[in-house]
This record gives structure tokens, sequence and C-alpha cells, in this order.
């Protein structure tokens, strides 16, 4: 019988980060041979995975990743069972791989990386999740802002672009860019502007107003209900919020302010909001 060392089973065990006792007994089991031990403790692995996928993965965090010189810019949500987990420093640090790995695809990553995390089940002992990931690449001259609040629980990406090469170096319009991410993530909107919201949606919401000014006259409703639809839009739409640091003003009437200070059109292309577990 071989004999199983403790100088064997610390090899196996940085080799997988599996503890020590089921280190042991794979060696055991295969022999002392790591390799046969190896492949044990991922077998295992994927019976973990199968016994922890019923449990719910609501806990986790939100990452971000640049890359190309800030012209590639990533979200990923890793999820797990508990926020005790979440905070364990291997689970952060595989999130933060996944989005350097995100910054590389459009693709989703969980298929890619379904060895890597029935490993971290196997190691960490819950369900793990690679929810979804995003990727923005600079499109044309401008930058890119990412901004992750509340330990890993909001996540946010935006786009904004400019004219001139001059202003895209500019600390104002930088600090103008770190100011959108914190506003998306603090405002939560759904679109980018009222052309981006779906007919039927605008539709639902007219019937609904129309409805609680039914007794006025037909013309009088009609304004009433264009009224209440530009609340909606200044409410679920990016560039028609008011902008969280400034009351009053519009976050499209902030651009155009900075893009006047900056002698330059400035435009918001995109954005990106992660909330964990939505």
């Amino acid at each position: 019988m071989t004999d199983i060392t403790a100088a064997l089973v610390k090899q196996l065990r940085d080799a997988t980060n599996v503890s020590m006792m089921e280190c042991k007994r794979a060696l055991v089991e295969s022999g002392g041979d790591i390799e046969q031990a190896t492949t044990l403790l991922r077998e295992r692995g994927i019976a973990v995975a199968a016994k922890r996928a019923s449990k719910a993965a609501n806990q986790g965090i939100i990452a971000s990743a640049f890359a190309e010189n800030n012209t590639i810019a990533s979200l990923v949500e890793l999820n797990c069972e508990t926020d005790f987990v979440a905070r364990n420093e291997r689970f952060q640090a595989f999130a933060a791989g996944l989005a350097e790995k995100a910054c590389t695809t459009d693709e989703p990553l969980a298929e890619q990386v379904k060895n890597e995390v029935m490993d971290l089940i196997t190691a960490i002992g819950e369900n793990i999740v690679v929810r979804r990931n995003s990727r923005f690449v600079l499109e044309g001259t401008g930058r890119l802002g990412s901004y992750v609040h509340l330990g890993g629980k909001v996540g946010v990406l935006v786009e904004v672009g400019c004219e001139q090469d001059a202003t895209a170096a500019n600390p104002v319009f930088e600090e103008l860019v770190k100011d959108l991410t914190l506003h998306v993530a603090a405002c939560n909107p759904r679109y980018l502007k009222p052309g981006d919201v779906p007919e039927s949606e605008i539709q639902a919401e007219r019937e609904i107003y129309a409805k609680q000014v039914d007794n006025k006259p037909p013309q009088i409703v009609e304004k009433i209900v264009d009224g209440k639809l530009r609340k909606y839009f200044a409410e679920i739409c990016l560039l028609d919020q008011e902008f969280v640091k400034e009351q009053k003003v519009s976050v499209s009437q902030l651009l155009a302010a900075k893009g006047k200070e900056l002698g330059d059109t400035l435009t918001l292309r995109r954005f990106a909001r992660y909330q964990l577990g939505e």
C-alpha cells in the first residue's frame, strides 16, 4: 500500500484547493496517483455541483475590468448562496478573473468556465452560478466608465462619446463620465431615451393615465396624458432623468452644458446596469 504522506496531500491540496481530508481520501483511493486523485476530486465536484444546483444562488458579487488601454470594459455577475461566501477571498478573486475574461468576448461565460466553477463549488461547498456578462468596446472617440457600488451589489458601465481627442483626455470630461456612472447606479434608468421604450409599454401607460382622468373633456385628457407620459420618461429614461448631483438639470442638459464648456459635442452612447439578483 502506497504511503500517503503529508507532503503528497499538500501537493494535491495546492493543485486543487480542495480540503486536506478530501485530498487524502482521493489519494488513498487512487493508490497515491496524483493525476487519478485529481480526476476523482473533479468527479466529486460534479456530484457536489449537481447536489447544490437546486439551492438558490441570489447572493454574490458584481465585478468590472478594463482592457486595451481602457478601450474595453466589462461587467460580470457571479452568484452564490450566502453573503458569507460572497466575501470569501477566493470567490472574489474568481469574480475578478471572470471580469478580465469578459473583456475578451461577448459570448456568455458560464459554459466557458464550467469546469472552473465546479472546482470552486467543490472547494467552497455552495452553489455558484456565472449569471451574466457584458462587454463595451469603445466606438470612436470618447471614454468608457465603470463603477461598482455597495460591495459589489450594483455595477455600471457607460460609454460617452465626443468629437475631439483632446476632449477625451480632459479631466473635466473624465469627471463627467464618472458622475454619469454614479447617476446610473443611483437612479436605475431602464432606457437611454424615450425612443427606446417599447410602443406596447407606452400604450399601456397611456391607457392607465386616460382612465385616471376619464371624466375630463377629450382634448383635456390628451394633454394630461401627454404630460404624465413626459414625467414617466423622466423617471425611466437616462437622458430625461434629473441629474442626481444637480436637481432640475436633466442628464441631456448636463451633457449640453459640459459640451459647451469643452467646446465639443458630447453623446451618451449607451449604458448597462447590473443589480445583484435582479
